[in-house]
């Protein structure tokens, strides 16, 4: 039997990993009983950030071989320049590794240059891992239709090192882009949708939709106040913010917030907690925060929008927590569409704000009478090459759906972005949606 001394490094960080990853499994019962709400989210933390390390762990490994070790043995091995290349790949791995930590202990009114750069280096690590693996299995699909021939000549090693060297290049190219891309202010998409029993009166309603802002350790005050700005400039009538606003407990982040108190929709401005919500611990003080802002937090409750024009013609505005409550058993929290449509019939219409597109799908199985859902949640994938997995993982990806006869689901990419601040195949937006009666 091979022992544990005998394995590749790749197979000893996968080891790791499956050994983070079952602590953290077997641990959740036992701190709900041992620590408090906010310290046993923070180990929790702390623990996915060493989880997801230890999964680094490996494409790193392949990484630095693919763009270090393959070249020891050419001539510039021993030159300045490659000494210089060595030192330059491990600290951009050192940073991509360090990024999961500036969540915990770098975050503040605006972001470290540090976290910045290290967020920068995830996103181009992401892209590189997806170059050298597709690379890899293109070159290998080559060798066994064509033949690897009586030698490996000089050709198959040219072709093996300019398989790093593509991938570099690329992942350089891409990464510009995103940050360029990520860098320009949210774009502004105006969508009409019509909604079945919603009063004359109140036809041509202007709602702004936001969503994924992440305010945390690369979003801070300075792009907020672009964001109010920009939804000001739009004189909505309501104003409503479907989750993930943040990434951080509210002391904390507080000074970069206070834009959000400029927000003067006459009809209101509503919020939904998404799943990084829960991840901060801090859902009752982010809520008393908010109110002290004037935005009012849907916690699987309802809200009567009446028209302007008539006292009697109003809709339905209800939220439900996001789903991410019940499986980190947040205690007073979680999905509860009977709770939160309380008194909402289907005589009138019905909007529902929701975090994530899956409690789209759920509310829509339970109550197929809502006409309108507003989520987020997926980013638009964000940035290539996640747009694939976020496209497969959610029952309604971006945009507009239309589902049955009389509803329609509306999923935001995102107003900002988590983390990475890059943005590939995707852009950050602010929706302007006009409500049409039928």
């Amino acid at each position: 039997m091979i022992s544990f001394k005998q394995l590749p490094l790749e197979a000893k960080a996968a080891v790791a990993a499956g050994v983070v990853f079952f602590s953290m499994m077997l641990s959740r019962s036992y701190l709900a009983e041992k620590l408090d709400l906010r310290m046993r989210h923070w180990v929790l933390r702390l623990q996915m950030a060493l989880f997801a390390n230890t999964l680094m762990l490996m494409g790193s490994l392949h990484v630095w071989k693919s763009t270090v070790t393959m070249f020891t043995r050419s001539s510039a091995a021993n030159s300045f320049c490659f000494m210089l290349w060595k030192i330059a790949v491990f600290m951009f791995l050192a940073l991509a590794h360090s990024s999961f930590f500036t969540l915990l202990f770098l975050v503040a009114e605006e972001p470290y240059f540090f976290s910045l750069a290290a967020y920068t280096c995830l996103g181009a690590y992401i892209i590189l891992i997806f170059f050298l693996f597709t690379l890899g299995s293109v070159e290998q699909a080559y060798k066994f239709l064509v033949g690897r021939g009586t030698k490996a000549g000089t050709g198959n090693k040219n072709r093996t090192a300019m398989k790093p060297v593509l991938a570099v290049m690329l992942t350089l190219v891409l990464t510009v882009v995103g940050l360029l891309n990520a860098s320009q202010p949210p774009t502004v998409h105006s969508v009409e949708i019509p909604v079945h029993k919603l009063p004359s009166t109140m036809n041509n309603l202007k709602v702004v939709l936001l969503s994924d802002i992440h305010l945390g350790p690369t979003v801070g005050k300075t792009k907020l106040a672009m964001i109010v700005r920009m939804v000001k400039a739009l004189k909505p009538d309501i104003t409503v913010i479907v989750g993930d606003l943040t990434d951080a407990e509210a002391e904390i982040i507080r000074p970069a917030v206070e834009p959000l108190g400029e927000l003067d929709s006459p009809l209101g401005t509503y919020f939904v907690t998404g799943n990084h919500e829960y991840y901060t611990s801090d859902v009752s003080n982010w809520f008393e925060l908010l109110k002290s802002f004037h935005i009012q937090p849907l916690h699987n409750e309802n809200v009567k929008i009446v028209s302007p024009k008539s006292t009697n013609d109003w809709f339905c505005l209800a939220g439900v927590d996001d789903i991410e409550a019940d499986v980190l058993r947040y205690s007073g929290h979680g999905m509860d569409l009977k709770k939160a449509l309380r008194g909402c019939s289907s005589e009138h219409a019905i909007v529902l704000l929701a975090h994530q597109p899956i409690a789209a799908k759920w509310a829509l199985q339970e109550r197929p009478d809502i006409n309108l859902i507003l989520s987020g949640h997926t980013h638009g994938g964000q940035m290539f090459p996640l747009n694939a997995g976020a496209y497969l993982l959610n029952p309604f990806f971006v945009g507009l759906y239309k589902v049955g006869q009389n509803t329609f689901v509306y999923v935001s990419p995102g107003t900002m972005y988590f983390g990475i601040p890059m943005r590939l195949g995707s852009r950050a937006e602010i929706t302007e949606i006009i409500l049409r009666s039928p």
